[in-house]
């Protein structure tokens, strides 16, 4: 008999869920409005109800469904409860328990970067490593530490929060977090563009980033077009970057490292600014570490919420 098993991926705006066969095949996938109104308690009821849809519309019964997998951001626990989701307007509460009830079906619930990381490693860009750190460079920095294939989930659900580890002593402006140094803010899309804004404001230089937009993106085109300006933001990101994840390294000792969101989307480039920091300030058992880019995109967070499913209940 087929078996087969969703996964879900909250984000602040939409939800994205897809169904799978035990294979890791994504059979269909979509996505619904995230409504946070309520202090979020429609979000829940919402997902139940369109998979409750599809389970009619693909004339699937409740035996063959493993279970469904959920990622969110916040702190979640091995327990499936999250300890506070600001941006879902969420508390402390079982999400494994509460969608349990409605659904009928088993559930699992994580850290959305988390979640991801599995899902790189399952089908992505960590295929064929069980013990690896992925990094997810987008508005903030968020990262997944899998360890011997499983996520390292802490205590309260806060393990691999990548973007929060101290990497600046000298910063005056303060994190989204309340701290003040912290990576995401030199190695985000709001970081890199944070950086470069400030060189362009210290000196009188010459640049293509001088009097265009400046984003992340435009950074690297001008660094990939041999701007010298461009080239010291890349440099500064790389230092930031490669030096934490050294430090990571020297704990968990992974095989692969993992490079996602949106900022990845400039590519090898990357990896050229980052593994040199790397490589020269890690403890020699790890300095072998493989690089590469994340390569399921978007789709990462439901297919790891999937493996989730399946290496709790299979």
């Amino acid at each position: 008999m087929s078996q087969y098993v969703f996964g879900v991926d909250i984000g602040g705006t939409t939800v994205k869920l897809g169904l799978f066969d035990t294979e890791g095949n994504l059979l269909d996938k979509w996505e619904i409005p995230t409504r946070t109104e309520e202090t979020g308690s429609y979000i829940l009821p919402d997902i139940a109800k369109d998979i409750q849809q599809k389970i009619e519309e693909k004339q699937i019964s409740k035996e063959m469904v493993v279970g469904v997998g959920v990622g969110a951001p916040g702190p979640i626990d091995n327990q499936g409860v999250v300890h506070r989701a600001v941006n879902l307007g969420w508390g402390v509460f079982s999400i494994k328990d509460t969608l349990e009830e409605i659904l009928k079906v088993p559930v699992m619930a994580g850290n959305d970067a988390n979640v991801a990381a599995l899902g790189e490693m399952w089908k992505g860009g960590g295929q064929g490593s069980s013990d690896l750190i992925v990094v997810t460079l987008g508005t903030g920095v968020g990262g997944g530490i899998i360890v011997d294939g499983k996520i390292l989930t802490g205590a309260t659900g806060a393990g691999g929060e990548i973007g929060h580890i101290h990497v600046e002593d000298n910063e005056s402006e303060t994190c989204g977090c309340g701290n003040m140094g912290c990576l995401e803010q030199y190695a985000s899309a709001t970081g890199v563009t944070r950086l470069a804004n400030r060189k362009l404001k210290e000196s009188e230089r010459d640049s293509a980033l001088r009097g265009g937009e400046v984003s992340a993106k435009t950074v690297f085109d001008a660094v990939k077009a041999g701007d010298s300006l461009a080239i010291e933001v890349a440099e500064e990101f790389g230092k930031y970057l490669g030096n934490c994840l050294a430090a990571i390294a020297g704990v968990v000792n992974p095989e692969a490292i993992v490079l996602g969101g949106g900022v990845s989307k400039a590519g090898e480039i990357l990896i050229k600014y980052i593994k040199p920091y790397y490589e020269k300030n890690v403890f020699h058992g790890s300095r072998n570490v493989k690089f590469s880019l994340a390569t399921l995109g978007n789709d990462a967070g439901i297919y790891g919420a999937a493996k989730l499913v399946l290496d709790t209940f299979q």
